[in-house]
Parts: C-alpha cells; sequence; structure tokens
C-alpha cells in the first residue's frame, strides 16, 4: 500500500499506538543501584531537541524502577519543573535562591507526583542569573558546593541544562561527572555539537577533570523516514559506543504530557513513548553498573 501523504502521514507518523512493537523492561525488577551517586547534565545548545522531555522522562523511568532520583531545573523557562506538575510562580524558593543567594538547596527541593522523583525548580528569576553570577565568587562551582550536602540522598541527579553554553551551563558542567546529549533525529542533528564537545574539553582541563560525554540519545526518531535513519546512522558513526540502542519515537503523547504536569510514564504508561523511555532508563542505569 501507497504511503499516504500531506496531514494523514503527518498523523500516521504521530499515531502513538504505530510501530513496531518493542520489548518491554519488567517494572518489577528494581534497577541495579549505582557504586556512587550518578549526577548527570542533561544538555544540547541547540533548543527544542527534546532535552528537558528527556530529563523528565529518563527520570521519571528511573525513580519508576526503585531509584531515588532528583531532577535539578536551570532552564529559566521551568519546562522540568512546569512537566512535575509544580506551578514555578507559587515557590518560596526556586534555584536562583540557591544560586545568587546561599540558599541551601534542601530548602527549594519539591517531590513530583512520582514515588522517588524530587524536582529543585526553576523560576524566570533564572533568566538574569547569567549576569548575576558574572560578579559572584567561585561563580562556576556554585551549583557543585549547593549539591555536596545532598548528593548522597540520591541515586541520579539529573540536572536540565539551558539551551545554550553560558554560565548556568558551566555551572552543570562543574557539578557531574557526566553529560547526556540528546540529538534530534532532523536535518543538522549534529550543529553544534563540535562547540558543546570543545566546552565539555575545556571544562575537563579547567575545573572537572573527571566530566565526560558519556551518553548520546537519539530522539524525535520517525522511523517511517528515511532521514531519521540517516541521521541515526551519520551520529552513531561519529560517537559509537555512546549512543544508547534505545532511540526515542516522535509522538504526540510524549509533546503531550507536560501541559498536564505529569512524565510519560504516568500521563499515558502504555504508550510508545513510556516504554521508550523505560527502556532508555534501563540502558542507562545498566551503563553505570557495568
Amino acid at each position: 500500500m501507497a504511503r499516504t501523504r500531506g496531514r494523514g502521514r503527518a498523523r500516521s507518523e504521530d499515531d502513538d499506538r504505530v510501530g513496531v512493537e518493542e520489548p518491554k523492561p519488567d517494572l518489577e525488577v528494581p534497577l541495579p543501584r549505582p557504586r556512587e551517586p550518578r549526577i548527570i547534565a542533561v544538555a544540547n545548545q541547540k533548543g527544542g531537541v527534546g532535552k528537558t522531555t528527556t530529563a523528565v522522562n529518563l527520570g521519571a523511568g528511573l525513580a519508576e524502577r526503585g531509584l531515588r532520583v532528583l531532577v535539578v531545573d536551570l532552564d529559566p523557562q521551568g519546562n522540568a519543573s512546569t512537566g512535575l506538575g509544580l506551578n514555578i510562580r507559587e515557590l518560596e524558593a526556586t534555584m536562583y535562591d540557591v544560586l545568587l543567594d546561599d540558599v541551601p538547596i534542601e530548602d527549594c527541593i519539591e517531590p513530583s507526583e512520582v514515588r522517588n522523583l524530587f524536582v529543585a525548580p526553576a523560576s524566570l528569576d533564572l533568566a538574569g542569573a547569567e549576569i548575576e553570577l558574572v560578579a559572584a565568587m567561585s561563580r562556576e562551582l556554585r551549583l557543585r558546593a549547593a549539591l555536596a550536602p545532598v548528593k548522597d540522598d540520591y541515586d541520579y541527579i539529573l540536572i536540565d541544562c539551558p539551551p545554550s553554553l553560558g554560565l548556568l551551563t558551566l555551572n552543570a558542567f562543574a557539578a557531574v561527572g557526566e553529560v547526556l546529549v540528546p540529538i534530534q533525529c532532523e536535518y543538522y542533528a549534529l550543529e553544534g555539537l563540535g562547540q558543546l564537545l570543545h566546552n565539555v574539553e575545556l571544562v575537563q582541563k579547567a575545573l572537572n577533570p573527571t566530566l565526560e560525554v558519556s551518553t548520546v540519545v537519539l530522539v524525535m526518531y520517525d522511523a517511517r523516514t528515511t532521514l531519521a535513519e540517516d541521521v541515526a546512522t551519520d551520529v552513531r558513526q561519529h560517537l559509537g559506543a555512546k549512543v544508547t540502542d534505545t532511540v526515542i519515537p516522535r509522538t504526540v503523547r510524549l509533546s503531550e504530557a507536560p501541559s498536564y504536569g505529569q512524565p510519560i510514564t504516568t500521563f499515558d504508561p502504555k504508550s510508545r513513548g513510556a516504554w521508550a523511555y523505560r527502556r532508555l532508563a534501563e540502558e542507562v542505569a545498566n551503563r553505570g553498573a557495568a
């Protein structure tokens, strides 16, 4: 049967029930606990590439399997915070207060509706933090210092970085051991990645010698297009074993979940997107246990 075109084709590609059946992890089996807390920056200097979606849903997938997870929202847009059900206009303390006013991070951490999943929320004030941090003492290390008292309370700390390589992202790189990069399966997927890798190398030399890009995730994957397959092949050729076997499909339900303040694993737990992020959580956890 010939492929449909135009609106009908787009709708079928976004249908969350369409696609090859993938193996489903056993949710009753706990994921391996890392030997020490893993602190991971989820970063890509391009916007709209599924960075926040990955931070939120990877966190939910890990928490669902018995691991304690903290999502730190460093993006002034606050999408990770609202995507986990918080109203950022009603919070007493946020990451702005932690970074600029030395408020203990435990005073701003909020529980989500997902068991074991917590969030240190952003606020719109973070938009000015890049400028205010310029004059701050130890400006690149403020997040590292803030996380130190609480890091042993969690198995994973996922930091959702803003879509830039400014001081907020630099704070994240100085505080973590790993960087996870979501890459969109569309034209110019590798655009800007060289600069991101270069910045990681600079931070390695100057601030954080243990920092590495450990994981690359292909997101917004549409198996019906040759473009997605070509991009995936290209990324794997460039980055090898860093690229996860799991790819995240482009689906309507993944796009809808944030507006309901829920990760996909609770918004539509049987959807393709939910199972994809569960597989990703399992793969990330098993990589860390190796």
